[in-house]
């Protein structure tokens, strides 16, 4: 049977047609810049993304792996605010659009959609590769400085990612201020490292001073409780690979798995989670040991056994990232 058509899907053909016309060195020369630049702890004053070929090359490298980690984000968000859909979106530092594809991922149908960015090259190309999304078909690809003068106009959903690693502290909490300010919804995603879940606990703390309330990781807009150089909160998504992907990445199979941090805050009525799994699950003979981000602002270990019946069951099923209990 032939796999479903689904935004996933189409990106991943959308990249292989662009990956199919880039020299495999160039591509691959340009792979390791970026990478270097991504993972730099000093924030750039100039678009990363320079010309055409660097905007290819991290097309493939980054967009199939921050489009599982802002879908991964973006469903967690849904599962607390049912029934809602948003009228319109506004991805902010979106580069290629990623971000725009997970939200039409989670919530399918067409929308008022914006992409601002500096780099034109990734403006350029996010509206070629766009045009193979329907949902897309009215999105506005916006030059902007993003930064201590970005003004966002009002929306439903601001998303924001792999972008504050990008900025210096200042532009992190305009950018982060202005979000809240505009949307009803922000969701924010980072790596998955402890300097990303730093942002992200930097970006939470002013999202709930404007007001706004997290439902997603968290269950409570309360402090978090893991102590500060201790440990981190992150999640993993899988990413599917093609062969070009592959290629361009020097990897050998046919998955990674993407590690990120993030936070997802509402103005509108939500019903967050009463717990979620912080970490992998461990499977052990006869019972199964979360570790649960509790809504009485602590984490704890449960230890789910086969006398708990379909608990038990569901526990064996339940994945890194989840909600717990599961919803009936």
């Amino acid at each position: 049977m032939n796999d479903p058509v689904t935004p996933a899907r189409t990106l991943r053909a959308a990249l292989d047609d662009l990956l199919d016309g880039l020299p495999p060195r160039q591509a691959a020369s340009a792979v390791e810049r970026l990478i270097a630049a991504y993972r730099g702890q000093t924030p750039t004053h100039a678009p990363i993304l320079r010309d055409r070929a660097d905007v290819a090359a991290y097309a493939a490298y980054r967009m199939p792996a921050t489009f599982e980690a802002v879908r991964s984000a973006l469903e967690a968000f849904a599962a607390a605010v049912p029934g809602w859909t948003p009228g319109s979106h506004v991805d902010v530092g979106g580069g290629t659009g990623a971000a725009t594809w997970a939200v039409t991922a989670a919530w399918p149908g067409e929308r008022s959609v914006t992409v601002l960015d500096w780099a034109e090259p990734a403006l350029a190309l996010g509206r070629e590769i766009a045009a193979a999304n329907p949902a897309l078909a009215g999105a506005r690809w916006q030059r902007a400085r993003i930064g201590a003068d970005l003004t966002l106009d009002d929306t439903d959903l601001v998303t924001v990612s792999y972008v504050l690693n990008e900025l210096a502290e200042p532009d992190r909490a305009a950018l982060v201020d202005a979000a809240a300010g505009a949307a009803r919804a922000v969701v924010i995603v980072e790596a998955g490292t402890p300097a990303g879940y730093a942002r992200v606990i930097e970006a939470r703390d002013r999202l709930i001073r404007a007001g706004l309330h997290v439902v997603a990781p968290c269950p409570h807009s309360a402090a978090c409780p893991i102590e500060p150089g201790t440990d981190w909160c992150h999640f993993s998504a899988r990413v599917s690979r093609s062969s070009l992907h592959r290629q361009v990445k020097g990897g050998t199979l046919p998955y990674e798995d993407e590690k990120f941090s993030y936070v997802a805050a509402t103005r509108l009525p939500a019903e967050p989670p009463p717990a979620r799994v912080v970490r992998r699950p461990q499977i052990r003979k006869g019972q199964v040991l979360l570790d649960l981000c509790e809504a009485d602002e602590r984490i704890r270990r449960t230890t789910i056994s086969k006398r708990h019946g379909d608990l038990y069951k569901a526990a064996r099923d339940a994945e890194w990232g989840d909600s717990w209990p599961p919803a009936p």
